[in-house]
This record gives structure tokens, C-alpha cells and sequence, in this order.
């Protein structure tokens, strides 16, 4: 063995004689299936029992499914739901996807200031969105109401299923298009420059060669905003409660939070028929995607990919992305300022005239709602960087290793889309309860970022992986053959090659993490309030005008910290 082959070996062994590839890699495993099981066993436990976990004497029984699916309320809910993400999905992923090929790779009219604006939205909960879009485009708002004056129709119904899926729709179109853009970006140029050799034209390109080629980002997004749509909240609280629509999210609060006695087995049963739909999606999805090297265009010699021309149309695309703009982001967003501005907003009155600033001096004038906000910022900015860095560990140990259990870790990544946020929380909160040593940490923000993170493990994952796939493995082959081992071929290029996935991964979990709540039910206390919650709190009581305080504040820090951070380390999603 020749010394260079010594030392080679020698760096990659630890002390304990132990390779330090496999260190790392057992390592995140284990960590990556305490933190996926903590909230999960709890539930699945309840879910079998005749009584709550904090009851002694539980007998384990099916009785618990049996009344949910015995349940007529239930087969309605689940009709309902899977209908709702359905259309939720169609809606979001159609608009993602031409957002980030138009944007990106076109030479779209105005495509920088266009790409920022369509990410709007994503700056606000479902929540806030939900109330902006009632604010303009309920029976009595603004829009609706120019609208009906102009052509004397009732011109749409939020308060229908397809209604609520528009507005969830333009909450979620924004991380479609975040999935995509990146993915977009980094197209080979010699397949295009083929296909424009063999006569084809922009159009013929983009739908033979460059949206096929985002097939993986395609079909992670759509799993991920279908798994969204099953859990959502906010939206059918607000539009579907006064209409009697209950979706899944809303059938379990009522089960949960809204009687008298909650119902935890109940409640239970219904997480794990949830999990069981999620885990048949992502069987089907990795089987559709079970060979990505058909998909690897960015290898040793990739080049920046060109700009395609589209001649007239540019114009015509132009003026759709303005219009959705307009209609779906700033015109919600001007009613959501006047709300915040005004101590009565109606149609049949100028909101000048009662202009005031009352309503944000009571979000700074009362500690407990001031502390919500530091510590979201907090628990967004910590656990946005750690679950980064911890989820792009999971993506090079699942797809860049020889490592025997990779293949588990795509479900442990995946695994937590499957709760909706209360059933996280209140897993969470029996794991602090259970594990003792946890217990210090339960009532403080340690406790939310932790169950923050692992419920937004998927979106980082979702992020990352697909750039990744498109990596091709012959930059790791070169790499060995300088002698570098599988860390420091992980640590020195393919991270370095991720940056624009972990960038998005990043700011998609800020987002996440600042504007959270479901999570938050069952672990906030006195000391750990949340901006999330504490809008939520502001809703049920009936308190419009905190809420869009409140809301403002949220999507000033959001974007201070986007553009800030955009401008410190200068990376761009953007082509």
C-alpha cells in the first residue's frame, strides 16, 4: 500500500476505528427516524386504544376505525377533500410550471420584476389569503361587487369547493414555481440547440424538451401541494364553515378542538388513514421516477442554457402573468393594507375616512403579541438554516452514497406531509410528556422549532432532491479519482453545486416557519407565542384589523430577509 493510499484511508477512518462516511450516514439516519417517529408513534398508539394515552388500563381495539369509517360525515369529508386537492393541485402545479418556463427561459417582457412579484402570495398563511381574497372577491367585496354592478351577475362564489381550491391554488402556485425555476435554470443547451437543428420551433421546444426534462420537480411539487391541499386549514375554516363544507383538516379540528371532549382515537385513526394515502403517493412517485439519470442534463461540461425566443407571443404571455398578478396578488394585498389602515372597511364608504393606526398599536403595545413576533423570526431563521443543512445530509446520504439504508430515508424525509400540523403538535407534545429528558425543553420555542422542522422536513427535501438528481455521477467519479472520499466529494462539490437548491430550501422553509400554527396548538405556553397563532387567535374573536396589522408585519420581515439574504450571498432562483 502506497503512503498516499495510507493516508487516504487513514483520513477517512475515525478514532473508534469506524469509517467517517459511515458515522455520518448512520448517524442521519438515526436522527432522521427519531425525529419522523417521536410525533408519529403517539398517534398511532392513540389510534388503537379505547381511551387517551394519559389514560392507565388502555385495551387495544379497532373501535376507533370502525366509527370513522362507519362515519357518513367522514365519506363525505374525504369525497370533499380529495376533490378540493385534486383541483388544488391541477391549478397550482399548471400555473407553476408555465411561470418558470415562461420566466426563466423565455424572453418574456418584464420577466425579473414578474418573477418576483408572482411570489407574493407566498408570503402570506393560507390564512391571510383566505381573508384577502374575501376582503375583494366575497359577495360583498370590492371586486365582486364592481363586477356585479357592471353586468348585473353574481360573477363567482368562493364559498363553493372549486372556489376555496383557487384561493388555496394561489397560495401554493409560488412553491410550485420555486421547485421548477431552479431546475429550469440549469437545462443543457445541447438538447434545445438538437431539437432547434431538427426544425423545431420555441413552442415545440419547450413542450418536447424542456418540461419533460422537469419531470422530477414536477412530480415532487405535485405530491407535496396534493399532501397540502388533504391538510389545510385556514381555507375551509374561513370559506367552507359558513356553507357547511368540512374538509379533513376541519373534520379533525371539530373532533379535536372544537367539542367539549376531545375525541384522540378518533382523531388518531383518521392521521393514519391520512398517512396511508401519502405513502401510496410516494410508492407511485417513486415509481414513476425510478430512473433519474433520464433526467441528468447538468454534468462536467454543462453550459448555461439559451433564451428562447418566442416572437409575438411573448406579449400575449406577458399580459396573462400581469393579469393573474394583478387580479390574484396585488389587488388582495391593497384591500389586506386598507384593513390593516382603517377602523371600518366597506364598499358603501371611502376607506380614508377612517383611516387610523390603532390596530397596530395594539399588536406593539401588548408584550405577549410583540413576542410572537421575535420569536417566529427566531424559530424561522434557526430552524430554516438547521433543517437545510440537515436535510441536505438526508438528500447526499439517500442519492449519493452506497449507504444500505438510503432507500428508507426518501420515506423518513416524506413521512411528516402526512399529519396535518395540530396532529404534529400534539405528537410532539406526548413525545416532551413521555421522554423525560425532553421534558425541560417542552414549553419553550426549542420545542416549536423542532416540530416546525420536521413537519416542513418534506418541502427542504422537495427542494433539494431534484436538483441533485440532475447532477451527474461522473462529477463524483472524478473526485475519487483525485483521492477525495464520498465527504469530502459531498463537502466540496455537489454542495457547492446545490447552492441554488439549498437558497430556495432556505427561504421555502422562512416562509413556512414564520407563518406556522397548526404545529403550534398543542405546544405553545406563556413565553413561546407564535405570530401564526396569535392571528388565528385575532380571527376566531372576530378582530379583522390585527390580523392584517399583524399580517403586514409577518411579510415586512419575510421579505427583508428574502432580498436581504439574496443580496449577501448573491444567488438568484432566477435565470
Amino acid at each position: 500500500m502506497s503512503v498516499r493510499e495510507r493516508a487516504q484511508r487513514l483520513a477517512a477512518v475515525g478514532s473508534l476505528g469506524v469509517r467517517k462516511e459511515h458515522l455520518i450516514q448512520y448517524g442521519v439516519t438515526a436522527i432522521t427516524l427519531c425525529l419522523v417517529l417521536a410525533p408519529l408513534v403517539p398517534v398511532v398508539y392513540t389510534s388503537f386504544l379505547d381511551r387517551p394515552l394519559y389514560d392507565t388500563g388502555g385495551v387495544l381495539s379497532l373501535d376507533n376505525y370502525v366509527r370513522l369509517l362507519s362515519d357518513p360525515e367522514f365519506h363525505e369529508v374525504i369525497r370533499d377533500t380529495l376533490y378540493f386537492a385534486v383541483l388544488t393541485t391541477l391549478i397550482s402545479v399548471g400555473l407553476g410550471v408555465v411561470m418558470a418556463v415562461v420566466i426563466g427561459r423565455t424572453d418574456l417582457p418584464g420577466r425579473s420584476i414578474l418573477g418576483e412579484i408572482v411570489l407574493w402570495p407566498i408570503y402570506l398563511s393560507p390564512l391571510v389569503i383566505a381573508f384577502a381574497w374575501v376582503i375583494m372577491y366575497s359577495p360583498a367585496g370590492y371586486g365582486s361587487l364592481l363586477v356585479k354592478n357592471l353586468l348585473h351577475i353574481q360573477p363567482w362564489n368562493l364559498y363553493t369547493i372549486p372556489g376555496m381550491a383557487v384561493v388555496a391554488a394561489v397560495a401554493l402556485m409560488p412553491i410550485a414555481y420555486l421547485y421548477c425555476s431552479s431546475s429550469a435554470a440549469v437545462a443543457d443547451p445541447a438538447l434545445e440547440d438538437a431539437a432547434r437543428t431538427a426544425g423545431a420551433g420555441p413552442l415545440r421546444i419547450l413542450l418536447s424538451v424542456t418540461l419533460p426534462l422537469m419531470r422530477p420537480p414536477i412530480l415532487y411539487r405535485a405530491v407535496l401541494i396534493f399532501t397540502i391541499g388533504l391538510e389545510v386549514l385556514s381555507i375551509p375554516m374561513i370559506l367552507g364553515g359558513p356553507v357547511g363544507i368540512d374538509f379533513f383538516s376541519s373534520y379533525l379540528y371539530k373532533n379535536w378542538l372544537g367539542g367539549a371532549q376531545p375525541d384522540y382515537g378518533l382523531v388518531g385513526a383518521a392521521a393514519v388513514f391520512l398517512l396511508l394515502i401519502v405513502t401510496a403517493l410516494v410508492l407511485l412517485q417513486n415509481a414513476l421516477l425510478r430512473d433519474t439519470s433520464r433526467f441528468v442534463t447538468v454534468r462536467g461540461k454543462a453550459t448555461r442554457p439559451h433564451i428562447l425566443r418566442l416572437g409575438w407571443v411573448r406579449w400575449a404571455l406577458s399580459a396573462f402573468i400581469v393579469l393573474y398578478v394583478l387580479l390574484a396578488a396585488i389587488l388582495p394585498m391593497v384591500g389586506l393594507i386598507m384593513q390593516a389602515f382603517t377602523t371600518f372597511l366597506t364598499p358603501l364608504a371611502p376607506p380614508w375616512r377612517f383611516l387610523t393606526l390603532q390596530n397596530f398599536v395594539v399588536i406593539f403595545s401588548y408584550p405577549a403579541y410583540t413576542r410572537s413576533i421575535i420569536n417566529s423570526i427566531l424559530i424561522a431563521l434557526i430552524g430554516g438554516i438547521l433543517t437545510t443543512l440537515f436535510v441536505a445530509l438526508i438528500a447526499l446520504v439517500a442519492h449519493r452514497s452506497e449507504f444500505r439504508l438510503r432507500k428508507g430515508l426518501d420515506f423518513l424525509a416524506i413521512y411528516p406531509r402526512a399529519m396535518p400540523g395540530m396532529i404534529v403538535g400534539i405528537g410532539f407534545f406526548w413525545a416532551f410528556v413521555l421522554v423525560k429528558p425532553l421534558g425541560p425543553i417542552r414549553n419553550t420555542i426549542w420545542a416549536l422549532t423542532i416540530a416546525f422542522s420536521v413537519r416542513y422536513l418534506p418541502v427542504a427535501f422537495g427542494a433539494i432532491t431534484p436538483m441533485l438528481a440532475r447532477l451527474g455521477a461522473e462529477l463524483d467519479d472524478a473526485a475519487r479519482t483525485a483521492g477525495a472520499d464520498w465527504w469530502t466529494t459531498c463537502r466540496l462539490i455537489l454542495l457547492k453545486l446545490l447552492k441554488p437548491a439549498l437558497y430556495s430550501s432556505f427561504i421555502l422553509l422562512f416562509i413556512q416557519l414564520i407563518k406556522e400554527y397548526g404545529a403550534a396548538v398543542f405546544l405553545v405556553a406563556p413565553g413561546s407565542e407564535v405570530m401564526g397563532l396569535t392571528m388565528l387567535q385575532f380571527w376566531v374573536q372576530g378582530e379583522a384589523g390585527p390580523v392584517a396589522a399583524l399580517s403586514l408585519v409577518q411579510v415586512a420581515i419575510t421579505m427583508a430577509v428574502v432580498y436581504g439574504s439574496r443580496k449577501l450571498f448573491k444567488v438568484s432562483i432566477y435565470a
